[in-house]
This record gives structure tokens, sequence and C-alpha cells, in this order.
């Protein structure tokens, strides 16, 4: 019997060490430097700090981030889920290398990715000039920003929305369709809902990750102030004039709008388990 309160205390001893270690290394990786941009953005006090997001560039930037952000968020939820149908539900000559070729923008630095958009779409490309002389001019215009989001986001949506998919039950697809119901009308009413959370977190995680994106735009933007400088370019452009607390500022509202989605993410789907 004196051995069983010696056991207990060992394992006590070790899920507090654990315990210990873990936060800690939240404490120091994540906490911590979140602390020190607030402090950062908020020393001056909270008249320079509105006056830094008050500024026309530093509002037209942030403006131009949440709109590209939530604009890929919305084309990856459709384009992601019908990617996510196609490897779910068809098999097809090239589908492994399709598989493992969508996880590559998690893999390639994003700089990587916006001087192969570069070398693509350029101006002095082939490419580049053919959509030039057609009117679409892709690098250094708003566009290119577009794509070179839509290339770091692409995995999101269709990584969350594949697993689920794949463990959904057919029984109730067949049994709308022996109602009678179309293809259309059995997605809608029968499998996106069980999607729904999948592809709501997938769009969450596109957006957040499109909102602070640098890499990648930082070579297709052009970087001009009122046109296509985005919020993580203007940090950038802070920062190297010497701004520090403004860039702070506004790097505090990218991380404060990232962090309200993912709670509101978290919340909806609680939710959702508690209603299953």
């Amino acid at each position: 019997m004196s051995q069983k309160p010696a056991f207990k205390s060992s394992a006590d001893a070790v899920t507090l060490l654990t315990r210990g270690a873990s936060l800690s290394y939240l404490g120091v990786v994540l906490l911590l430097p979140l602390a020190a941009l607030g402090f950062e953005a908020l020393r001056p006090g909270p008249r320079v700090f509105f006056e830094a997001l008050s500024d026309p560039l530093a509002r037209y930037a942030l403006g131009l981030s949440f709109t590209l952000a939530l604009a890929m968020a919305v084309v990856n939820a459709v384009i992601g889920t019908a990617t996510a149908w196609v490897l779910v539900h068809r098999d097809f000559p090239g589908k492994a290398l399709m598989n493992s070729l969508i996880d590559l923008p998690f893999a390639v630095p994003t700089v990587v990715a916006g001087l192969m958009l570069v070398a693509l779409y350029g101006p002095s490309s082939t490419m580049g000039l053919l959509l030039e002389r057609n009117g679409v001019p892709l690098i250094y215009h708003r566009p290119g920003v577009a794509v070179a989001l839509l290339f770091v986001t692409y995995p999101f949506v269709i990584r969350s929305v594949q697993p689920v998919w794949l463990e959904l039950d057919p029984a109730e697809e067949e049994a709308a369709a022996t109602l009678g119901a179309n293809h259309w009308t059995t997605f809608f009413a029968v499998t996106l809902p069980a999607l729904r959370p999948a592809v709501l977190s997938g769009a969450a995680l596109a957006f957040s990750r499109a909102l602070g994106e640098f890499g990648g735009i930082s070579l297709v933007a052009g970087n001009r102030p009122l046109d296509t400088q985005t919020a993580s370019l203007y940090v950038y452009g802070a920062i190297e004039g010497d701004r520090t607390q403004v860039a702070a500022a506004v790097s505090i509202v990218l991380l404060a709008a990232s962090f309200a989605v993912l709670l509101i993410l978290n919340s909806l789907q609680n939710n959702a388990v508690k209603l299953d």
C-alpha cells in the first residue's frame, strides 16, 4: 500500500513538470512577443496610437489587406471544397501527385512563390506581355497580389475538408438520392451542413494567413502607397523609416483581427459540437 502514494506522487510530479514546461514555452514563444508588441504600440499613449491608425496610408493599407483576405477566404471556401470533392470521390491518373502538390505552399518559402509568379507573369515574360496586351496586368498590380495570396492560402480549406469528407457516412446521401433529390439538393441539404465547420475552419485560416502575408506579395505588389501597398508592406516600410510605434499599431490591428476570427471560429465549432 505504501507504493501507491509514491506512484501517484511521481505521476503528479511528471504532470506538473510537463504542464510547466508547456506553459513556459507558450509564454516565451508567443505571449511575451505579443506583450512586447502591445507595449510598444501603446507606450506613447492612446492618442499617438489612434493617430497612427488614422493616417490615410495606414487606413488604405489595412482596408486593402482586409478586402483581399476576405476575398481569398470566400474563393478558397468554394474552390477548396470543390477540390476536396474531386480528391475524395474521383480516381484519375496523377491523383497522388496532385494530392502531394496541394501541400507545396506549406513547404515553399512565400518569397520563392512570389519569385515564381514574377518569372511566370512578370512584365518581361511571355505570359505577362500577353496579359498586359489584353488589359489584364498582374505583377505590380492588385490582381497579382490576389494571385500570390491564392497560392499561399490554397491548401487550408482542402486539408480541412478532405478528412471530414472521407469520414462522412454515404448512407445519408444515398437516402436523399432514393427520395428523389438531385446532386445539388443532396449536397446543400445533407453534405454541406456536415462539412460547414471544416469549411469555416479552413476559410478562417486562409483569411488570417492572407491578412498577414508578406514574403510573396513583397515581390509582386510593387508596394505603391494607395494602390498596391498592403498592411504588411506598410509595416515593413514603417520599420525601415524608423517609425516603430506606427508599425506596432498597424500590427496590433492585424493580430487582433486574426485572433478575433479564430475565437469566433472556435465558438462556432464548440456550439456545433454541443448541438451534435
